[in-house]
């Protein structure tokens, strides 16, 4: 097993996760945010990645540079039985804080109308579906 498999866990991807999630929310770049932590860029995207784990301080340095509570990082993080069961949520919340993610998100929680949501909810599945059709074919 690489080093990289051995040291990456979910709780540090997930971490991860919601740092990234956070920054872009708040329009921040990776290197205003090392700047304000006084590391690169690259370590940025490694704790983003969960490739390195973030110390407890340093979590606390991300925390009010992101005007967030340490336990905001830790939400929503799932048990062992969980993660068994729920194998696809790694990758929803990749997703999730991706930029395409935040960037449909946002667009979609603009949509007021309650007709037009669902619409646009039926539309997406619909894509998913002759999408996931599509690559049956191939």
């Amino acid at each position: 097993m690489s080093k990289s498999a051995k040291s990456r866990n979910i709780v540090d991807a997930r971490v991860g996760l919601r740092v990234r999630s956070r920054r872009q929310m708040l329009g921040m770049s990776q290197t205003a945010l090392a700047e304000q932590l006084g590391v690169t860029f690259q370590q940025v995207q490694k704790y983003e990645k969960g490739s390195n784990r973030i110390s407890s301080s340093r979590l606390q340095q991300i925390a009010d540079a992101l005007g967030k509570p340490v336990s905001f990082f830790f939400d929503h993080q799932p048990t062992s039985a969980e993660q068994a069961l729920h194998g696809d949520i790694a990758d929803l919340m990749a997703f999730m804080g991706s930029r395409d993610g935040l960037q449909l998100n946002r667009a979609f929680a603009a949509i007021t109308d309650p007709a037009v949501r669902r619409a646009v909810r039926d539309l997406v599945e619909a894509l998913a579906r002759d999408s996931e059709r599509d690559q049956g074919k191939t």
